[in-house]
């Protein structure tokens, strides 16, 4: 195969890939309409002491006896609703949906029937006296602010049973930190020892959001020491419940540049469990060990709550592998290296955008062998055009022979065919990395490079810098050899049409990157073919 064909079928893959992406979002099955959020009560299971409790119920009830508590930070305002102490609504301040003057907040976590995620935490015990999130708990204020050189932000809220068990569950906020501490302090007053345990989930809706063309996933994960990072898919979740036991682990739901995690105590064994409730509900939690409370003592249940950005520093120092959660496929290990060397970049020069531009550079430096070596074979092939176009006329009804004759001329002129296709190969890893840290890095999100280039993650929005792309793409198909197959010549022709519609949606980062990589490939092609192989 040549390289000519060789990479139209590449690009050819390519653009199937992302119609089929495409096509998916827009046209695929769609997920059931989202019916009203209340659900009944149902009673939890009473078991026998040491017995671990069932799953808890997915349900989520709404009551007017019940109240929300206003939180605010620097980096959150959060909405505790005292049902449950379900943490209902988290807008991330510090990230405004939109570069607009007064943008609202990007709203992570929501109640709304609309577009459903919340994250849940409750007790539960063989005896039945246990609040879970249907409890209603009491607050001693509705609106709780972290007031400037404040370490740290409680919010308690608390239960009493009939039977002597008092229960304040609180949430622990510290300053410029998604990290949240979420606790129950558990104090046995009656006269016979009680046991229970701790679970926490995450609850949530299908994203009614579409993207064109580009594609990035929605849905839940868990991590474990062994099995590493997992995806568990809504579509897994309606086929099998999830059920692990895992120590030094986590779960989350996970989104394009945001995510929300729990993390359960470190060496503590959990039970990592999904369901999917009525009405399109999602689940995916951890249920912890059993913990027996004497009589007039205090025992306390703990967990972390991650709500936020996906900053992968902060994600590393966070817990374990929670930095998976910047999902960049299968090539992860060479897309960390890559996205390592553009922070490095971006902390020296200050600029995203320009970091993409000098990054692309350094990559194309380190691969000028490489393409050298491509660029030479095409150089050559050019040569070859008119004594190949000969054979094809010669033997136009026997294929073999003009196979044959082919292979004896490269033999002849010394000339490898594939010697141009290997070197792109190797890159192509490195490559499709590169795509990969540039759609996945919240880093880009509503990063400004110049002009009227204000948010490398959103498209450019006069199309300047795709139709540049496709540019790029016909100068570069100008100065490759002609495909031999006219078939081949016109889908050629016709690719840098079909990428420049595409690239109309993509990223002004992605964009950055492909003009940058075409326009010093064009420069370097035409450098090696003028004076290294004097064509």
């Amino acid at each position: 195969m040549d390289l000519q064909k060789l990479l139209l079928w590449i690009a050819l893959a390519f653009v199937t890939m992302l119609l089929w992406q495409a096509w998916q979002r827009d046209y695929g099955p769609q997920p059931p309409p989202v019916a009203s959020m209340a659900a009944p009560h149902q009673p939890q299971t009473t078991q026998a002491a040491g017995d671990q409790p069932n799953v808890p119920n997915a349900g989520l009830e709404t009551s007017a006896s019940s109240q929300v508590v206003d939180v605010y930070t620097d980096v959150f305002h959060a909405v505790i609703d005292t049902r449950g102490g379900t943490l209902r609504r988290v807008e991330l301040l510090k990230y405004p949906v939109s570069v607009e003057d007064k943008a609202p907040p990007f709203v992570l976590l929501d109640s709304s029937d609309q577009q459903l995620f919340i994250a849940q935490s409750g007790l539960q015990s063989p005896s039945g006296i246990a609040p879970d999130h249907y409890t209603v708990y009491e607050s001693a204020a509705t609106e709780y602010r972290l007031a400037a050189g404040e370490k740290e932000l409680i919010v308690p809220l608390t239960w009493n049973s009939p039977e002597g068990i008092r229960i304040t569950k609180s949430y622990h906020f510290k300053p410029s930190d998604y990290l949240m501490d979420v606790d129950f302090t558990v104090e046995n007053r009656s006269g016979r020892p009680w046991s229970g345990l701790m679970y926490r989930q995450l609850q949530r809706t299908r994203p009614t959001a579409k993207s064109h063309f580009i594609y990035t996933y929605t849905g839940g994960v868990w991590y474990s020491p062994e099995e590493r990072y997992q995806k568990y898919k809504f579509d897994e979740m309606e086929e099998a419940n999830l059920s692990k036991t895992v120590a030094n682990g986590w779960i989350a739901m996970i989104q394009h540049y945001f995510l929300a995690s729990w993390i359960p105590t470190a060496e503590q064994a959990n039970n990592f469990y999904s369901r999917v409730a009525e009405g399109g509900r999602y689940i995916i939690g951890a249920q912890g060990p059993l913990k027996e409370i004497a009589p007039g003592q205090t025992g306390t249940y703990g967990a972390r709550l991650f709500v936020g950005p996906k900053l992968q520093d902060h994600l590393e120092e966070v817990a374990p592998g929670l930095d998976l959660a910047v999902d960049y496929g299968k090539l992860h290990f060479i897309a960390k290296p890559i996205f390592w060397l553009l922070e490095t970049i971006h902390n020296l020069i200050g600029n995203w955008g320009w970091s993409i531009v000098i990054l692309t550079l350094l990559i194309k430096l380190a691969f000028y062998k490489l393409s050298e070596t491509s660029y030479r074979s095409m150089a050559h092939m050019r040569h070859l055009q008119p004594k190949l176009k000969a054979l094809q006329e010669r033997y136009a009804d026997d294929k073999q022979k003009l196979q044959e004759a082919m292979m004896k001329m490269y033999r002849e002129e010394k000339i490898n065919p594939l010697g141009g296709c290997l070197p792109i190969l190797v890159q192509i890893p490195v490559f499709i990395s590169l795509y990969w840290v540039l759609l996945e890095s919240v880093e880009m999100r509503q990063a400004d490079f110049m002009l009227w280039i204000n948010d490398l993650s959103s498209p450019d929005p006069y199309f300047v810098l795709p139709i540049i792309m496709g540019i790029t793409m016909l100068i570069q198909h100008r100065l490759n050899p002609t495909p031999l197959d006219p078939v081949q010549a016109k889908v050629m022709m016709v690719l840098p049409v079909i990428f420049t519609f595409f690239f109309l949606w993509f990223p002004a980062g992605l964009v950055v990157y492909w003009v940058v990589n075409n326009t010093l490939s064009i420069l370097q092609q035409w450098y090696i073919t003028r004076f290294v192989v004097k064509s």
